[in-house]
């Protein structure tokens, strides 16, 4: 069992930046994919940004790259998303997500490939 806890959300306005804190406890954490996903009011879930357990590879959504930056500090059992240049359709709660991944498997984007989930942080930019 992996327990995720999710921190850095917040209020920001447009053009600002904030850092996303998931806090994982529970199993070896440097053997999980990470994954952070959104989902806005009235909308569906959607893919934001995932990182590899062992080559540290990313993957971003279209709609953050280069704006977004995830990372992993594997020795503080957390993964972190940089957001700059945040936009009026950055609002969303975040969640971050676990899956163990060694050896990597496909479907890194995919929510429904992920195990473990977070409780979200509300994400708010003002235009």
């Amino acid at each position: 069992q992996v327990q995720l806890g999710e921190s850095g959300g917040g209020l920001v306005q447009a053009g600002g930046s904030l850092r996303l804190s998931c806090a994982a406890s529970g199993r070896t954490f440097s053997n999980y994919a990470m994954g952070w996903f959104r989902q806005a009011p009235g909308k569906e879930r959607e893919f934001v940004a995932a990182i590899r357990c062992r080559d540290g590879s990313t993957y971003y959504a279209d709609s953050v790259k280069d704006r977004f930056t995830i990372s992993r500090d594997n020795a503080k059992n957390t993964v972190y998303l940089q957001m700059n240049s945040l936009k009026a359709e950055d609002t969303a709660v975040y969640y971050c997500a676990a899956r163990y991944d060694y050896p990597p498997r496909p479907d890194v984007k995919t929510g429904g490939r992920y195990d473990y989930w977070g409780q979200g942080t509300q994400v708010t930019v003002s235009s």
